[in-house]
């Protein structure tokens, strides 16, 4: 026993070496003063028995340490750490807390003496306390066999669990891992090639360059270089040397490593899970290690003609979106593409090729679910996803959890790759990806994205369905059940008059063959394309006979299926009325309530011939009148805004008229042309709006939908009401062909959709067939005339007296006999030729009602942009109030209109002067999803706005050009409401990219 200094302590201190000294010099449990726990030999007593005791290796810490781990600040040893009164601080090492004498550093380091210490010694490469400390093996799997780590305890140094890996026993007072006590002072890394890393606490909490994060609340080592501000975890730096993955055009090489990062890869879109690339450049390039090695050319065993090539990007346009063929889900991130038109996501295309190499691995434990038979109510299925392999509802059978990230039934990921068909005996059948869009040879329906059981060389496609089609088949639409007949013989569908070839189902009561889709057609519809019910018969009465179809116009078989309106005697094929399956619903009860058919007028008198010659209209306060002279084409139709003819209703007491026609139009109607919407159309008025069809201008009357609001116009309304219609211009009817593509005869365009006369070749598109017979402009005293043909064969007359441009004098024109003056259409109807003048327009800027006025001599300034008030305008209604405004500066948006170059209005599918929207190319304008994908290949974006959806201009040359109508309609010039100072300019992003100062 030794007496030693006091280390600030009053009395003198004794140096007890052995267990036996210090029994006989203490009373009970004593704590060294400087680390508060239990003392050990050897160590240090007060002399006076005060109680005061010291680890020897508490007693010889420095008053300042110097720390490898730290070398920005040396460590101060402190009685108290200084935070509170309490000198309460956690250890950064063990995380342990603590109030005796701390280690610490103004960077917020605080350890224990003896945390301190051992550090220094690991540093150091000195651990000599550790030889004697037994060693634990690596726990792998718990008690109930999972593949995880009982153990929750962390290393102090890496921080991973300390079960994980062989571990020094946790007896000794630390929690360490036997290859964190064996790690490298510094390390030279790929990742920082100017310094060499050094093992460091991260006391500036600084995040991983590698994985990303910030985490364990900042503790723990890590390899870091503190001049630039570089660390990474120690896990991390341990990953394999750089790779160069071939499938990226990544300009860095790449580093593997085992962590779960918190990013999305850069390949697939989803979240970066173990193993995993980074760019060893941190420019925050993550990929899946599975997306890293995807081959760059991947031959599909569904997809025999062509490999799938790997690309960055889709080659469609800009954004390089496309839509995957498996899940149906766009993208635009890597794809394997193929010319054919298929493309994949990479893990989609990985996980099909597994399907056909029947190597489900990753299926194994993805839990199944049993199918949902019913909703509570019996009826149909409550699960509206289907099945990615067969397209059928996922619940209709068993199928994997979509959880997993694939709809997938059972059976499906299960199926035979090649299969021999009694339907098609000379090559088996190979399970295939529908690339042709082939339609199925037994149900005839044609799918965008399926699997198939196909033959290339033959062209056939069987749905995975209709493989194995059911003996027998019951439904509700007929009263017996139907037969199959596997056989490959040509027939005619009874319910449909369409020629079939292979299966068939036969019912031998009603000695009727049907195809398999046919013998569930509903008895009764409620179509778009008629007001009322419509009903299917196998055989029609002999009313029906010799009439045609009232959407395709072809010939009605009268000794074969269709669907036909007894009110009515007009008929439907039963393909056309049906094919669209927004077009049409299924009555619940056969007594369901039709659409109101009630009329707009009250009739108040009819004369002998059983005319109605005054009626009341529920859209106008006064009586109309049928006219008894011949009209002159000087009023408009306050319905149609077309010139009044014959027959025709007008009101005695103001200026308001009405065609015939247009006032017997019932209140609700049902449009086939407005797709999506199943409720029908109501009779509205004195709305400004933008027609749907035609895109015009009006406040005329209109029929809005009840769900979507969007708004038809009278003349769309009647013109492409099914059946006949008369044209001025034309001796013989005209009827609405939806697949017509081909140049029409008044304006020389080229487009889908048009009026065919079928005796003979005349053609006119929606725009013309409606255009205004006779009209007035301030070039000519007289009515202008719509005019078909140019008789003055010299070319020097072919020119607008108004424009003074040329004309085509093969399209139509107005033209005044008297003064032998010619005009283009859109420089005589001008940009809202169908706009009420004088009528009320509404707008909240302004106190009074504002009238709709046409100034065409006489140029008020207007009063938001300060400039003449040419054409259209809106004029205060109040005559001591001189406000006026142009159009395009109150109305919104949707309603401003700038006028086509070539005085041509645009209508669907008519050409573009190629001026008016900055591209070399004529354009054509698109009125539906189906013609946009017809003419577009992949996800096309707007040239303006980036996106793109129906109506929509596309170039005719094919080159990528796409245009939203609404885009393509976009003011040179804006005066918007929230920016009065200047009017916006409307400019090219080019332009932008060149002037920064923008």
């Amino acid at each position: 026993m030794e007496e030693s200094n006091n280390y600030g302590h009053q009395h003198p201190l004794l140096l007890i070496l052995n267990q036996d000294q210090l029994i006989y010099n203490q009373s009970g449990v004593t704590d060294c003063s400087r680390c508060g726990e239990k003392v050990s030999t050897p160590c240090l007593c007060c002399a006076e028995h005060c109680g005061f005791y010291l680890h020897k290796v508490c007693a010889g810490a420095p008053l300042e340490l110097n720390h490898p781990f730290h070398l920005n600040h040396p460590l101060l040893l402190m009685q108290n750490a200084p935070y509170s009164s309490a000198g309460d601080y956690i250890c950064t090492f063990c995380r342990k807390g603590g109030n005796d004498f701390v280690y610490h550093c103004s960077c917020e380091l605080d350890f224990h003496i003896k945390c301190a210490l051992f550090t220094f010694n690991i540093a150091e490469n000195n651990l000599k306390e550790l030889e004697h400390v037994a060693l634990q093996h690596p726990l792998v799997f718990t008690e109930n066999g999972d593949e995880e780590l009982e153990d929750v305890a962390k290393c102090f140094v890496c921080w991973e669990p300390l079960a994980k890996y062989t571990h020094f026993s946790p007896d000794c007072g630390f929690n360490l891992h036997e290859k964190c006590a064996k790690l490298p002072f510094k390390l030279n890394h790929v990742c920082h090639r100017k310094l060499p890393l050094v093992l460091q606490f991260n006391s500036q909490r600084l995040p991983c360059k590698i994985c990303g994060e910030t985490n364990r609340e900042g503790i723990g080592f890590v390899y870091g270089c503190s001049p630039c501000k570089f660390v990474v975890h120690i896990e991390c730096a341990s990953q394999s040397s750089l790779q160069v993955i071939k499938s990226t055009n990544h300009e860095h090489p790449f580093a593997l490593f085992l962590r779960q990062v918190p990013f999305t890869c850069d390949a697939c879109g989803e979240e970066v899970s173990a193993p995993c690339f980074c760019c060893a450049e941190h420019c925050g390039f993550y990929l899946h290690k599975v997306c890293a090695e995807a081959p760059l050319e991947l031959n599909h065993p569904f997809h025999h003609d062509h490999p799938l090539l790997l690309m960055q990007n889709a080659p469609y346009s800009s954004g390089g979106y496309y839509a995957c063929d498996f899940c149906d889900k766009e993208d635009n991130k890597f794809v394997y593409h193929c010319p054919c038109g298929l493309d994949f996501h990479i893990k989609c295309a990985l996980f099909t090729f597994n399907i056909a190499e029947n190597n489900l691995k990753e299926l194994e434990h993805v839990p199944l679910q049993d199918p949902l038979v019913s909703t509570e109510n019996g009826d149909e299925l409550e699960d509206v996803s289907k099945c990615f392999g067969c397209r059928e509802p996922l619940a209709k059978y068993t199928h994997f959890s979509p959880d997993y990230g694939f709809n997938l039934h059972e059976k499906c990921a299960k199926l035979p790759f090649k299969l021999n068909h009694m339907l098609h005996r000379e090559h088996p059948l190979v399970l295939q990806f529908n690339s042709e869009r082939l339609s199925c040879k037994i149900c005839l329906v044609t799918r965008r994205r399926e699997f198939v059981y196909g033959c290339s060389p033959c062209k056939i496609a069987i749905h995975i369905e209709c493989v194995s089609p059911s003996p027998i088949i019951e439904d509700k639409s007929h009263p017996h059940p139907f037969t199959l007949f596997l056989r490959r013989l040509p027939f005619i569908c009874d319910a449909c008059g369409v020629e079939g070839n292979y299966a068939a189902y036969i019912c031998c009561t009603c000695n009727i063959i049907v195809h398999k889709e046919c013998n569930s057609l509903p008895c009764i519809i409620i179509s778009k394309w008629h007001d009322h019910r419509i009903y299917h018969k196998y055989f029609l009465p002999r009313d029906f006979r010799n009439s045609d179809c009232d959407i395709c116009h072809d010939k009605v078989n009268p000794e074969l299926g269709c669907y036909c309106c007894s009110h009515c005697n007009i008929t439907f094929h039963a393909r056309c009325v049906t094919e669209d399956k927004y077009s049409y619903s299924i009555p619940s009860r056969e007594d369901e309530d039709e659409i109101s058919n009630e009329s707009s007028i009250t009739v108040l008198e009819w004369n002998d011939a059983k005319e109605a010659t005054k009626i009341k209209h529920f859209k106008h306060m006064h009586n109309l009148m049928l006219s008894a002279s011949v009209g002159g084409y000087e009023n408009s139709c306050d319905g149609c805004m077309l010139p009044i003819s014959d027959p025709f209703y007008y009101c005695s007491q103001c200026d308001f008229f009405l065609h015939k026609a247009c006032a017997e139009l019932l209140r609700m109607k049902r449009v086939w042309h407005h797709t999506y919407c199943k409720q029908p159309h109501i009779l509205i008025s004195d709305k400004v709006f933008q027609c749907e069809m035609c895109f015009h201008k009006s406040n005329a009357f209109a029929y809005e939908c009840s769900e979507c609001q969007s708004r038809t116009c009278l003349r769309c309304v009647i013109a492409l009401t099914p059946g006949a219609r008369t044209c001025l211009k034309h001796e013989h009817p005209l009827r609405f062909y939806r697949e017509y593509k081909g140049k029409y005869n008044a304006c020389s365009c080229f487009s889908w959709r048009a009026f065919c006369c079928k005796d003979c070749n005349f053609v006119l598109h929606l725009g013309c067939f409606s255009l205004p017979i006779t009209a007035q402009h301030k070039c000519d005293e007289h009515f202008l005339s719509l005019t078909h043909h140019d008789d003055n064969n010299y070319s020097e007359s072919h020119y607008c007296d108004i424009c003074e441009k040329s004309r085509d004098s093969n399209s139509w024109f107005y033209h005044c006999a008297i003064c032998d003056t010619s005009a283009h259409v859109g420089c005589v109807l001008g940009k809202y030729p169908f706009l009420k003048l004088k009528s009320i327009y509404e707008e909240k800027d302004h106190p009074h009602p504002l009238t709709i006025v046409k100034k065409e001599y006489y140029y008020p300034d207007c009063d938001k942009c300060d400039k003449p008030c040419e054409d259209l305008a809106l004029e205060c209604s109040k005559s001591e109030c001189k406000y006026i405004v142009h159009w395009n500066c109150a109305a919104p948006n949707f309603l401003q209109c700038v006028l086509l170059s070539g005085g041509s209005n645009s209508e669907e599918g008519e050409m573009v002067e190629p001026e008016n929207y900055g591209h070399q190319h004529p354009l054509l304008l698109l009125l539906n999803e189906e013609q946009l994908i017809d003419n577009q290949s992949g996800v096309a974006d707007c040239s303006k706005c980036g996106e793109v959806s129906a109506l929509c201009f596309s170039c005719t040359e094919n080159c990528g050009f796409y245009l939203h109508k609404i885009c393509a309609d976009a003011p040179l010039k804006l005066n918007h409401p929230f920016h009065r100072d200047h009017p916006l300019d409307l400019m090219h992003h080019s332009f932008l990219i060149k002037n920064l100062a923008y």
